[in-house]
Parts: structure tokens; C-alpha cells; sequence
């Protein structure tokens, strides 16, 4: 696989709205901050060339120190971030370089993301042009229209779409500029991949990989953590 560069984008841009004001990116999980977890998980595998993450203005240099402190080697930008998450990543993927292969996309509020399911999508990437982490929905799901219900979807098609995403290039760059050409915003990559009709294979993940949304998210997060160093 060494073959494959992997350029990797790591979105830290988004609101904190539902954080009661707490930059989630930069709380501490187990004394690391939870976007140096998530830039950790990449920099360690060979595939990957280069990181760029994309941020609030204000925190740009906060990122920057991070990376010397924990010696994230790979860490070639940080950009600032758009109005929208889509806005984001077209931001960060201009520094994206020539020579890379495949472009990978992952939240940055996702810490506990397994190198070893990142090797997986790659490869699965590499097959099919791209691929996304995710997991079967473990719920009944219902269409629901006005407050009723109108079907009942078939759950054991259903997954939860994970980060990250990795595509191609050249599939990832029909997808931006189909979008801007329709000034489309969409809520993930993999749409973007879809609106040009490219096959999108999901990777199976697992259900530790969470994102941190609310301050509930943080405590279990700190439970998944310390469950895995107990496994270590």
C-alpha cells in the first residue's frame, strides 16, 4: 500500500452551539485534545503524506502549537474555515498537493477513530475510487411526514455514515465542482461523490468511532477510551 498517498483533511471548524460554548476540538480526552487524537490516528500510517485541518480563524496558531507539541509530523496547513462545513473543506483541500492520489476527509470531534479501520477504508478506496466508514443502524427507523409515520425502511440497509471518507481524486474534484457549478452544499463528502455517480463502498466500523456533539458525548468518550487501554 505504500504506493497510495493519502492527503487527509480534518474539519475543526464547526460551531459549538450544542457545547454550551466549549471548544470541543481542544477539550482534553485522557490529557490529549480530542483533534490531536483524531490528527494522531493519521499521522502514524504510511499511506498518508500530509494533514491539513481547517479551523476557526482565532485558533489557527493554537493548532499549529499543538502539532509541534505532540510531533504531528505530517501537518502541512491550517486553514481557516468557511460558513458552512462543505465550505470548510474546499477551503483546506486548495493546499491539497499535486501528487496526491486520494483525498480523506474526517471530523475532527471523531478521536477514537482505529488506524487499523483507516487502512481498511484506504484500501477499500482504492478499489472502488472511494469508500466511508459506518455502521448498521442498531434501531427501527421511520419515515415520518407532518408527525405520521409514512414507512418503515429496511433496517439491515441502513447504516450510520462515520468519518473518514476517502475518494480519488479525481472522483473527489468532479464532486467539487459539480457543487459549485449548482451551488450545492451538502452535509458530507460522500454525497459529493455520489452527485457524479461514482461507487462509494461503506466500510464497516465500529461503534466506539463517535462524534463528539454534546457535553454527554465527552463522558462517553472517556468510557470508550479507558475501555480500550483496559483491552491494551
Amino acid at each position: 500500500m505504500s504506493e497510495i498517498t493519502v492527503s487527509v483533511i480534518i474539519a475543526c471548524a464547526g460551531s459549538f452551539s450544542r457545547m454550551n460554548g466549549l471548544n470541543k476540538q481542544l477539550f482534553e480526552l485522557d490529557g490529549i485534545p480530542v483533534a490531536v487524537r483524531s490528527m494522531l490516528a493519521f499521522e502514524q500510517l504510511e499511506e498518508v503524506a500530509e494533514i491539513i485541518v481547517t479551523t476557526r480563524e482565532c485558533d489557527i496558531d493554537e493548532y499549529r502549537l499543538l502539532a509541534e507539541k505532540y510531533d504531528i509530523t505530517k501537518l502541512k496547513a491550517v486553514v481557516s474555515g468557511g460558513e458552512t462545513r462543505q465550505q470548510s473543506i474546499f477551503n483546506a483541500y486548495k493546499e491539497v498537493s499535486k501528487e496526491t492520489r486520494y483525498v480523506a476527509v474526517h471530523d475532527g470531534a471523531r478521536p477514537l477513530v482505529s488506524p487499523k479501520i483507516i487502512k481498511q477504508c484506504i484500501r477499500d478506496a482504492s478499489i472502488f475510487g472511494g469508500a466511508v466508514l459506518g455502521v448498521p443502524v442498531k434501531d427501527t427507523i421511520k419515515n415520518v411526514d407532518d408527525g405520521l409515520i409514512t414507512d418503515t425502511p429496511d433496517r439491515r440497509k441502513l447504516y450510520i455514515t462515520q468519518t473518514p471518507q476517502i475518494f480519488r481524486k479525481d472522483i473527489y474534484v468532479k464532486g467539487i465542482n459539480f457543487a459549485n457549478d449548482n451551488m450545492l452544499d451538502f452535509t458530507d463528502d460522500c454525497q459529493l461523490a455520489e452527485a457524479v455517480g461514482a461507487k462509494v463502498a461503506m466500510t464497516e466500523s465500529n461503534y466506539s468511532n463517535i462524534k463528539i456533539t454534546t457535553p454527554e458525548d465527552i463522558a462517553i468518550a472517556e468510557i470508550l477510551l479507558k475501555s480500550v487501554k483496559g483491552n491494551a
